[in-house]
């Protein structure tokens, strides 16, 4: 999918860089963590009580403010999972994690599927703001039906180009974010990479962002999670992306 825009640009970034696309996180767009900690809590609290049962412990539930933003928030589903379970005193083989990463996936996408996500509003503005600029978008998830997520949450048309697990270069799904997924998103826009601008809500997307040279690299932190953020080169970080500063720079 691309859209053909005039050729405009901005200046975005600490220090400002002028950019003409900007690459969006799924996390970035759209609100899924509701979602996602409810999927984490309705496969694991049933898990945690059988191990419990089983193991003549305590069953202790899935806390889905603390537990999630600690150890799932925007990482990889098996590493997330696996982490959590550590910090219970639990270690599963392989396959039976993956079998819980699989079924909460199952019942997030479910979820999206009936109720659809709510995008943030103020990158929607953003997203605007840069069209009107004849500045490009674009939007990638290492989902495997991030694109199909973007649709639920009616904001898929806005991005020239979508690209999701699915799409990603390689042959199997990635794990984490890496330079690769966002050097192949810009050749699709048809920009190098340090035109480019990538707004990310991970601390993985950023760090693989700067590892490609990109051009500015904005963090967004809704978790409290700015010094990770920081720390792997996003520069500025806000806190909603209302709260960020560019101007229009049109090329001439």
């Amino acid at each position: 999918m691309m859209r053909t825009r005039a050729n405009g640009r901005c200046m975005l970034g600490e220090p400002a860089h002028s950019v003409t696309s900007v690459i969006f996180g799924m996390d970035a767009v759209v609100d899924c963590a509701v979602v996602s900690a409810a999927a984490w809590k309705s496969v694991l609290d049933p898990f945690l009580r059988s191990y419990a049962a089983v193991h003549e412990t305590a069953f202790t539930p899935f806390e889905v403010r603390a537990d999630y933003l600690r150890y799932l928030r925007g990482r990889p589903r098996l590493e997330g999972a696996r982490d959590f379970l550590a910090s219970r005193d639990i270690i599963l083989p392989y396959d039976d994690l993956r079998g819980l990463a699989m079924s909460q996936d199952e019942f997030f996408l479910g979820e999206v599927r009936r109720y659809g996500l709510r995008p943030f509003a103020s990158t929607l503005a953003v997203i605007r703001r840069l069209h009107r600029d004849g500045v490009r978008t674009a939007a990638v998830s290492l989902h495997a039906e991030g694109a199909e997520i973007l649709r639920r949450a009616g904001v898929a048309d806005l991005f020239d180009v979508v690209m999701d697990g699915l799409d990603a270069p390689g042959t199997t799904l990635p794990e984490h974010p890496n330079a690769q997924l966002y050097l192949q998103v810009a050749r699709r826009l048809g920009e190098p990479p340090g035109q480019v601008a990538v707004i990310e809500a991970s601390a993985e997307g950023v760090a693989a962002a700067r590892e490609g040279g990109f051009g500015a690299v904005v963090g967004v932190d809704r978790t409290g999670a700015g010094s990770a953020l920081r720390e792997h080169g996003a520069s500025p970080v806000v806190t909603d992306l209302a709260e960020l500063r560019f101007r229009s720079a049109r090329a001439a």
